[in-house]
């Protein structure tokens, strides 16, 4: 009982010395309790904002906490009495005491060591006194004049420094500027008998853009090096320029590390990238063969090698992707995997009808109904086809007008083109006229074949052809079908040939019967030639006064 006794004396002394008072009589623990209780949250026992030792244990009820806060108490008052001893330790039972210049600061105990990172006692101690040296010594250096304007001036001088670095590298930056660009530029002409390559060339301005990102990098750097120094020049912020430097260098070291470790695997993705590329330039040339018909494959046309060059292109890439995946570095990561999972997920919502789309695109393709070029007429929709895309087909009409057809609506509707055989075998464009049944069919005939001679743009292989189509009750409907050399000027040569054929029956005396009409006029509804040029309205005759023409109303 007297040694138990002894025993608890002596903590309570240390307990004191640790709280800076003096040493009390301590409340008896419990029969079975431990003095030191490993719980509670870990503190770390700091000076100078320098790092100590971490407590994670409590003795006699005191918790770590408060054991870090005496034994920095204690280190304020040693440093403030003087110039403090050696650090030295004892053992105590299963414990260690530390002590400065024979006062005691702290206590350490199995209970503070962290077994989950393998620390031990002894080189739990052995670091807690090495830091205490050190923190110790900064004490002193910090109520020492000559080494606080030392420090400053070291601070100074490395301030400097840095102003004269950045300085220099921004008069050579701008140096570099000034003179490579248009090192470059000269180095290009000579390449080049002209100066388009000059021209369009952006190696200058890349130039220039490198230049700007070397400098700040240095800047970065420098930047960074100035304030490590500077914060290691005084005691209290010692630690975090310590730290800052450690930091850079362990992020290099690590980032260095992971790059030689994955080395192995990027010759890998490497390699399998350099194959890839060399399949998709095999298939590019293969199909651009096809293309320029160059080239026969059983199978493919001209018109649907370039899509099937895009589709094979995206397929070797995709099964590249695949393939190398394995290998990129942190491919197992979480991020990885949740990058994946998000693109599936975007895939799976979007893609019913962005497929409908693409299916369709590739259906309009390989059936070859358009091509970039023709003259067609989807639906209500007439013009020429500039684009046959992957999701949609667009169409230039006569007035100017670009309409965006999505596939989809394409395939459902009926395509007419009017530039597929236009070369070969020729496509015929109708125009019809309503002759009453008092004109001979034969005169009406020749009529719309020397109306057609007389337009400009219309084939003479096919020749034009004129169809009695219908026999109204009141009047005959023919038709004249005639090829065009211009497809695409369909509208102005149809325009041309209606002209034409309203001034061949004029000057022959045929009256045309359109508009419909339920009796004989009195006097043949005809243009004389005498009136075939009349004069235009004038408009600066026309009174400013006058009020403007009604719209006709809409019929019912």
């Amino acid at each position: 009982m007297r040694l138990v006794f002894a025993v608890l004396l002596l903590v309570a002394s240390i307990l004191g010395a640790e709280s800076g008072a003096e040493a009390a009589q301590p409340p008896h623990p419990a029969p079975g309790n431990d003095i030191a209780v490993a719980g509670g949250e870990p503190a770390v026992a700091r000076y100078l904002n320098r790092p100590i030792t971490v407590f994670r244990a409590s003795i006699l009820s005191r918790s770590p906490a408060e054991r870090a806060a005496a034994a920095a108490a204690n280190l304020e008052r040693l440093v403030a009495q003087g110039s403090p001893a050696a650090v030295s330790t004892r053992p105590f039972l299963d414990s260690i005491i530390v002590s400065v210049g024979g006062h005691d600061v702290f206590v350490l105990t199995p209970q503070d060591v962290d077994g989950l990172s393998g620390e031990t006692l002894e080189h739990k101690v052995s670091e807690s006194v090495s830091n205490l040296q050190v923190a110790l010594a900064e004490g002193i250096e910090l109520q020492t004049t000559r080494s606080m304007v030392t420090n400053a001036a070291e601070a100074l001088v490395g301030t400097g420094v840095f102003v004269l670095l950045l300085w220099g590298a921004k008069r050579i930056h701008g140096r570099l500027v000034r003179l490579l660009p248009g090192l470059a530029e000269r180095q290009l002409a000579k390449l080049s008998p002209g100066d388009l390559l000059v021209r369009e060339s952006r190696a200058a301005g890349l130039l220039g853009r490198a230049l700007d990102v070397a400098f700040g990098l240095f800047a970065l750097v420098a930047g960074y090096w100035w304030l490590t120094f500077t914060l290691r020049r005084f005691p209290y912020t010692r630690p975090l320029g310590e730290s800052l430097w450690t930091f850079l260098f362990s992020r290099v070291a690590t980032l260095g590390l992971r790059i030689l470790e994955a080395l192995p695997d990027l010759c890998v993705v490497a390699l399998i990238v350099i194959v890839t590329r060399y399949f998709v330039r095999l298939s590019n040339h293969l199909f651009q063969a096809v293309e320029e018909q160059r080239f026969d494959i059983s199978g493919f046309y001209p018109e649907t090698a370039y899509a099937t060059r895009r589709i094979v292109t995206i397929l070797l890439w995709l099964l590249a992707i695949m393939v190398a995946y394995p290998y990129l570095p942190g491919s197992s990561s979480d991020v990885f995997k949740g990058l994946s999972l998000f693109v599936g997920l975007v895939i799976s919502l979007s893609s019913s009808g962005i497929v409908n789309q693409m299916m369709s695109g590739l259906l309009i393709t390989y059936s070859r109904a358009v091509r970039t070029g023709d003259l067609v007429k989807i639906g209500d929709v007439e013009g020429k086809v500039m684009q046959v895309g992957a999701l949609s087909v667009k169409v230039k009409t006569p007035r100017g007008e670009e309409v965006t057809i999505p596939n989809a609506v394409v395939v459902a509707n009926v395509t007419k083109n009017y530039s597929r055989f236009a070369d070969r075998e020729g496509v015929y464009v109708p125009s019809s006229v309503s002759i009453g049944y008092d004109a001979p069919w034969r005169q009406v005939r020749a009529l719309l074949l020397l109306a057609a001679e007389r337009t400009p743009g219309i084939c003479r292989r096919p020749e034009p052809v004129v169809r009695q189509s219908r026999l109204r009750d009141f009047y005959v409907e023919y038709t004249l079908l005639v090829c065009l050399e211009e497809p695409h000027q369909r509208g102005a040569t149809l325009s041309a040939l209606h002209g034409n054929i309203l001034d061949t029956f004029n000057d022959s005396g045929v009256q045309i019967m359109s508009p419909h009409y339920e009796a004989d006029p009195s006097a043949p509804k005809l243009v004389p030639r005498s009136r075939w040029y009349a004069p235009s309205a004038d408009p600066s005759t026309s009174s400013s006064s006058a009020e403007p023409i009604p719209e006709p109303a809409a019929a019912d």
